[in-house]
């Protein structure tokens, strides 16, 4: 008698995060996002070579898309080929490690590039024809900071502050996303500490 193999075939197997890493890859105008960033870029005078801005700007999308911190994001890009591949890392000799990841923020965040990226992509969007509508619903996603103070200033982010969702207290920062009731398209991002209100954020 003939056994039927019930195996998966993971061949051809497309989970849900490459599917979406697929299609950022296709609709992220990646080299209008670098044209905005590299005149902001310091020059490294000494050291090892910094990452490719290429690299980071991608790490810096799945971060914000998957909801990774820094050190979360830093293991990530460690234990998971896609990632590495995705960020053109794949076969390096080193990895941006959390401390790259934020300076890179940092960098995003000084010259509030972020909200200019969110301009160029909403332009990209409009001009194949999803057009954004007035009707809008707010989220809010917590982001979190480290809070050790065990590194070189020894305090914690100013930045960053704390705040308790349900029964349990986040340290970190907060994210107030805008998006269209009807298409489900992001307009607005606004950061801010964890202890500002999301009716605060409505009217940033």
């Amino acid at each position: 008698m003939k056994q039927t193999s019930l195996a998966l075939d993971l061949s051809q197997r497309r989970t849900r995060k490459r599917v979406l890493l697929d299609e950022m890859e296709q609709v992220v105008p990646w080299a209008q996002l670098l044209a905005l960033i590299e005149p902001h870029t310091p020059v490294a005078p000494t050291g090892r070579p910094p990452f490719a801005l290429s690299a980071m700007l991608r790490i810096h999308f799945m971060q914000q898309c998957f909801g990774l911190s820094d050190l979360a994001m830093e293991e990530a890009l460690f234990d998971t080929p896609m990632y590495r591949d995705f960020a053109g890392l794949d076969g390096m000799a080193r990895l941006p490690d959390r401390l790259s990841i934020l300076r890179f923020r940092h960098l995003l965040e000084h010259h509030r590039l972020a909200e200019q990226f969110l301009s160029v992509v909403n332009q990209q969007l409009a001009a194949k024809g999803y057009l954004l509508k007035e009707g809008t619903a707010i989220d809010a996603s917590l982001i979190a900071a480290p809070t050790s103070t065990n590194n070189q200033s020894g305090k914690r982010d100013p930045e960053m502050h704390s705040t308790k969702k349900g029964h349990q207290w986040h340290f970190g920062m907060k994210a107030h996303i805008g998006v269209d009731a009807d298409s489900a398209l992001v307009h607005t991002v606004v950061g801010t500490a964890a202890n500002v209100s999301d009716v605060t954020a409505v009217r940033l």
